[in-house]
């Protein structure tokens, strides 16, 4: 007898075959979904090596509910639907236990031969019966996997094999990423723990026979846990079993006949093209054009004038409509809705989402017809690409446009077509290993024609698109702009130069060596300008250099003249010395070394030499971290920064994401400021900023052929936009801000059309990224994992205005006009975000899913009237009659069933129940509930945490009030932090909403007077008038006046109260504010501020007042500031009737006499206070000495002032500050000690 197995070409061999998957939590309280499928196989031979299979009794049943109380369903049409290509045969060919070639008809389609493969997978086994342990690489559906087996002898000779593969340690597995090229892997924070973990165990009887082994039963388990961040933290689980059982075997009766059929490849899972199979909705993708057409519409409509948050979910049915459109009905539908702006604009926005050759071959023949504007070129073109699919094909279809004329019709539709095709470069460089030149070939040669004709505009442009593409072949080219290191140098200004060192950013990490080979020899070349050899720093640490490099540049640093470059590396150094993101593990230790050599060299250098800075953070239960990098690069000639760079990062599961990049070059201004600036102090005070403006003003000195400033961002790593700012543009904006601008400006143009009436509707729907990642399962089901994030935003504007006197010559006659102006409209945003983790095929959709929406609005209605000769200011508002939204996130995470037989009827099951809790309950926040753990006998406890606020502040003087809601629903386990916290329902809204107002109110009144008066209220004299005459003043005859007159009437009373107690100094109104609610004919209510300027000498004193207006009222605030010598400030502030109810004081004061210590002394004092800001400062006091302790202060127990608050802080010595802080009954005391001291910005000094 023998024990491989095999299968005798003369035998029918049939066999029961069921196969279940199901998602979930794991626990039989939460609510899970799956699906079951179960049938007849079988087998029988057609030659020694070749046999047929055929499927029959197909069942397929549906789970969506809860475990403990719901059952499978079955679903007779999908059943009919997939046995109608299940039923028919299939070939195979299998040697020695080992599946070869299988074919299958053509009108079968691929999903039912992966259901087939995940059946003869079973067959896919090597068996070694004298073996009891082995391991063996081998093909199965996973892909080329690692195999272990172990060997057990049964009764009747028979033997049970268990094989374990290693779905994790894979040579070419069966998995595939989309979305994600620009999300670098970082194999180090994998280091730190998993976000997916799969096991698979298959258990055989195998019963030995003369032919070889035979499969009597089989079945395989195979479990997936995956978080969104650590597992370890708590997973969703995936189940996925299948069984194979023999029932019998008979002599083959006679041939099957078999139909033409064509090869489908091997074992391994075979993925399809996913674009069009969304996985977060299902719907009937047949005639899809009059179904997109028509949702279009409807979207347009729906979100016209105000965002709809309730139809951007059908923002994604609308993608999915236009990938299974053919071209011609994508001209078609261009064709249909072009006429309208809406219909228009949201085909185009839409369109982009295509990915592949259709909408390479619509976009170019728009280019070529040239019937869409260059702004709308420009943003079909930049997003359509970004979010094209990287097959070689459609890279070299991307090509023509670099040659398409209506491409340089405009200079920014130009970079964008240049610098897109770099990123399309570098993304399908991500995905395809053997990435040839050609690809970045076009962009190779217009580098060489660039410095062939020695355009620097030009250089710096493609330097910047291979920048993007980051492909190592073009190293060389990129090396001929580089001085120092070019076989034939050339003469370029270090604007080209930059460009250059930075195009080699992402080549970094594809080939870090030669990176390193071009930074390390720039860096040494003390010759070169100073921000040049940064850059190559900046470059260089790219490449996570070893220690080796690191202490190489440490030796080069020592010897370093150069102040900024010393600077520079030195804090870049120290950054990455504090770094604790997973992939600065090894080189923070290294510069962790060199910061301590170079310390006493550059480490107390101020902060006005060139910096570089990083600030980063790690948690290892959330796989989650955030980094943020600021740098600003100097030389010693100008005092104004040469570059100016940030940068972030995100880094969650496994993979680094680069968030937004800003940056700008100083190019000619820097002509202007030179080494220092005339009147320039240091301190950053106003007097600076005039100085540096003063400068500016001579802008029009500069050269005409060079720009002043040039500006640049990126995202996901890769630059999308960037301009130079010259003096035609500074001109241009000038002339056109100008008061004497005349009729030929943009301005005018408005001014009249906001005189006709204007209206402008703007929508933009976007898909801000679609990640996916596929994975083959043990049933021959694709397990998806996808991440969409969407937004629509859209501005709504209407406006009118009237000009009295109309201005005739130019603008500045509007200062002299009154200006009235009626306006409604909208601004806001509705971004919905999902997270699928299930089975996702054209058939059906099996999984878990997170939602979350969260709109955002801000309507507005108003009319206004505008003096701004007189600074006055005129607002007014509607009643607030309706309930409005501006703010709400609501999320939620469901097990969903969905079949294309019922698209409509798809199930999603809140996986928390909504359990309702008793008052009790809800006051304690906490209920538990005890559950079996479905795989261990252990019992573990549910914690039920389910809050609900709604908290409202209300104004009966305004008819409105602003409420916060939020709700939560929480069903977690301690073991499963932090993921169960994070799941189930939330809610939070911020409304503003009517109220029953005091009395009927017509409109809202803002009034703003913004010109000086002399509005003569003292707040300091009002209370001592007040104080000396209360029994003399009749208050409500003093304080009883219109809303129009009421400071006039006021200011009578106070001047005869004034001048009988000789007190004519009158002080300087600097604003009026008035918000009164207007009702007819009646006095307004509402509030009535005042800023007064009672400036003396050095000393520059405001004083406040805020009074309430109307019958029988006298609340007020008063708050009186003064600062003297810009290093002593003291506030104190009053409330209550009249002022006089409660008073508290503020003192800050910075000393440093001759001969003592430099400090800093804060006081906070109260005689009067409101019982709630009492028992606030008794909760902050006894919450301060727990995290004092915390920060190691010392800590002693005394009776100090009451009522005060004091602390001080103390320049001990060079490195050190002592702080004290005094409580009522304790005092806090800790010494601080740091390494370096800054020294003032004033105090530049040049390199040597």
């Amino acid at each position: 007898v023998r024990y491989g197995v095999s299968l005798n070409p003369k035998k029918t061999y049939q066999y029961k075959y069921d196969g279940l998957v199901n998602f979930g939590l794991g626990m039989p309280d939460l609510a899970e979904s799956g699906v079951k499928m179960s049938c007849k196989v079988n087998i029988s031979g057609v030659s020694a090596q070749m046999f047929t299979l055929t499927v029959s009794d197909l069942a397929f049943q549906e789970f969506n509910g809860f475990p403990a109380k719901d059952g499978f369903i079955p679903s007779p049409k999908l059943t009919q639907r997939i046995s109608s290509q299940l039923s028919k045969p299939f070939l195979f060919d299998y040697t020695s236990g080992h599946i070869g070639d299988i074919k299958a008809s053509t009108e079968v389609s691929e999903t039912v031969v992966n259901i087939v493969r995940g059946i003869l997978d079973f067959f896919q086994v090597t068996v070694k019966s004298t073996q009891k342990f082995y391991e063996l690489e081998e093909i199965g559906i996973y892909g080329k996997c690692q195999s272990t087996y172990a060997v057990e002898e049964l009764q009747n000779d028979e033997l049970k094999l268990t094989r374990e593969v290693d779905v994790n340690n894979c040579e070419e597995k069966a998995a595939v990423y989309q979305g994600m090229a620009t999300a670098v892997l970082d194999k180090t924070s994998q280091q730190r723990g998993e976000s997916i973990v799969s096991t698979v165990t298959y258990v055989y009887t195998v019963k030995p026979t003369a032919e070889g082994g035979l499969i009597k039963a089989a079945h395989s388990l195979e479990r997936q846990h995956f978080s969104p961040f650590n597992v370890k933290g708590g997973s969703f689980k995936m189940q996925a079993t299948k069984k194979l059982e023999l029932f019998s075997e008979e002599a083959l009766a006679e041939e099957a006949t078999i139909g033409p059929m064509e090869s489908r490849g091997d074992l391994v899972y075979k993925f399809i093209n996913a674009e069009d199979k969304v996985p977060i909705m299902m719907q009937d993708l047949t005639d899809p054009v009059p179904k997109a057409m028509e949702l279009i519409k409807r979207l347009a409509a729906a979100n016209n004038h105000t965002i709809d948050s309730s139809t951007t979910e059908d923002t994604v049915k609308l993608f999915q409509l236009l990938r299974v459109t053919p071209y011609e009905g994508l001209e078609e539908t261009w064709k249909q809705l072009r006429e309208n702006p809406e219909d228009r604009r949201w085909f185009l926005d839409t369109i982009v989402e295509i990915g592949d050759a259709r909408i390479l071959k619509f976009l170019e023949k728009r280019f070529q017809a040239r019937d869409i504007s260059v702004n709308e070129a420009l943003q079909t073109f930049l997003v359509a690409i970004n979010h094209l699919k990287t097959d070689q094909e459609l890279v070299e279809m991307a090509k023509m446009f670099l040659n398409v004329p209506f491409s340089k019709s405009d200079v920014y539709l130009w970079h964008t077509v240049v610098l897109t095709y770099g990123s399309l470069v570098y993304k399908h460089c991500a995905y395809n290993t053997a990435c040839p030149v050609s690809v970045v070939q076009p962009l190779l040669d217009m580098a060489v024609d660039a410095l062939k004709n020695g355009i620097h505009e030009d250089q710096v442009l493609v330097l910047k698109a291979l920048g993007n593409a980051g492909h190592p072949g073009s190293i060389k080219t990129i090396k001929r702009f580089l001085p120092g290191v070019a076989a034939n140098p050339v003469d370029l200004p270090p604007r080209v130069q930059s460009a250059a060192v930075q195009s080699m950013r992402l080549i970094a990490a594809r080939d870090p060596h030669s990176v390193q080979e071009i930074t390390m020899s720039l860096f040494l070349q003390k010759n070169l300008p100073t921000e040049i050899r940064m850059l190559a720093l900046m470059m260089l640490f790219d490449t996570k250099p070893s220690m080796a490099l690191v202490s190489m540049v440490t030796g080069h640093l020592m010897e370093e003249k150069d102040l900024h470059v010393g600077s520079f590396a030195y804090s870049y150094l120290k950054s990455f010395a504090r770094s604790k993101t997973p992939d600065n593990h090894f080189l923070s230790t290294a510069c962790n070394i060199a910061m301590k050599i170079l310390a006493p060299k550059f480490g107390r250098l101020s902060y006005s030499y060139s910096q570089a800075r990083r600030m980063d953070w790690f948690n290892d239960d959330f796989l989650i971290g955030t980094a943020g990098e600021v740098f600003m690069l100097g030389n010693a000639t100008n005092i104004f920064p040469t570059e100016f760079m940030t940068k972030g990062k995100l880094y969650v599961i496994g993979r680094i994401l680069q968030l937004m990049e800003f940056g700008f070059r100083a190019e000619t201004v820097q002509q202007l400021f030179g080494s220092s600036i005339p009147g320039f102090k240091g301190d950053f005070s106003f007097s600076d900023l005039q100085a540096v403006f003063s400068v500016l003003k001579n802008w029009e000195v500069l050269p005409e052929d060079q720009p002043v400033l040039s500006a640049f961002t990126r995202a996901s790593g890769q630059e999308w936009f960037f301009a130079d700012i010259n003096k035609s543009l500074i001109r241009s904006v000038v002339k056109a801000l100008n008061v004497s601008a005349g009729k030929d400006t943009p301005l005018w143009m408005m001014m009249e059309n906001l005189q006709k009436g204007y209206s402008w509707r703007w929508t933009k729907p976007f898909l801000i990224f679609e990640a996916r990642y596929f994975q083959a399962t043990t049933l021959g089901l694709p397990l998806e994992i996808s991440k969409y994030y969407q937004s629509v935003t859209g501005v709504s504007v209407n406006a009118k205005a009237g000009i009295n006197p109309p201005p005739t010559e130019h603008l500045g006659q509007l200062l002299k006009s009154e200006i009235s102006l009626d306006s409604d409209g909208f601004i806001g945003f509705t971004k919905d975000f999902w997270m699928f983790y299930g089975i996702n095929t054209e058939f059906f959709q099996s999984g878990s899913e997170f939602i979350t929406k969260i709109p955002v609005s801000a309507p507005w209605k108003f009319t206004a009237k505008i003096n701004a000769a007189q600074k006055k200011y005129e607002f007014d508002f509607p009643l607030c009659n309706k309930e409005i939204e501006f703010f709400s996130v609501s999320s939620n995470v469901y097990a969903v069933s969905r079949n294309i037989e019922e698209p409509i009827l798809a199930k999603m099951t809140p996986m928390i129940p909504d359990i309702t809790v008793s008052n009790d309950q809800v006051q304690k926040l906490l209920h538990k509930i005890t559950v079996p753990k479905p795989d261990t006998l252990l019992m573990t406890t549910a914690n039920i945490w389910r809050p609900k606020t709604n908290s409202c502040v209300e104004s009966q003087i305004y008819g409105a009030g602003l409420c916060v809601e939020s709700e939560i629903r929480r069903q977690y386990y301690n073991e499963e932090y932090p993921l169960f916290y994070f799941l189930g329902y939330t809610q939070m809204a911020i409304k503003l909403g009517p109220v029953k107002a005091n009395r009927d109110v017509d409109k809202i009144h803002l009034e703003v007077n913004a010109g000086p008066s002399t509005h003569p209220m003292n707040a300091r004299q009002l209370l001592e008038t007040l104080r000396r005459l209360s029994q003399v003043s009749d208050r409500k005859t003093l304080y009883s006046s219109s809303w129009g007159n009421s400071s006039s009437s006021h200011m009578l009373n106070l001047r005869k109260i004034r001048k009988t107690n000789g007190l004519d100094s009158t002080p300087e109104a600097m604003f009026n504010v008035k918000l009164f609610a207007l009702s007819g004919n009646q006095k307004p209510e509402g509030f009535d501020a005042v800023m007064y300027n009672a400036s003396e000498g050095n000393s520059r004193n405001a004083e406040l007042i805020v009074s309430q207006v109307g019958e029988d009222v006298n609340w007020k605030v008063c708050v009186d500031a003064a600062m003297s010598n810009g290093a002593e400030a003291k506030v104190h502030i009053s409330w209550g009737s009249e002022c006089q109810s409660y008073e508290m004081w503020m003192e800050a004061a910075a000393v440093n006499p001759p001969g003592s210590k430099p400090a800093f002394n804060g006081t906070l004092r109260w005689s009067r206070i409101p019982d709630y800001l009492e028992e606030y400062g008794s909760r902050i006091e006894s919450y301060v000495p727990s995290m004092a302790l915390l920060f190691g202060f010392y800590q002693e127990n005394q009776e100090n002032v009451q009522r005060e608050v004091s602390a001080s802080v103390v320049a001990a010595s060079a490195h050190s500050f002592d702080v004290k802080i005094r409580f009522p009954k304790v005092f806090f005391q800790h010494d601080f000690q740091h390494q370096t001291r800054p020294t003032s910005f004033r105090n530049v000094c040049p390199s040597g």
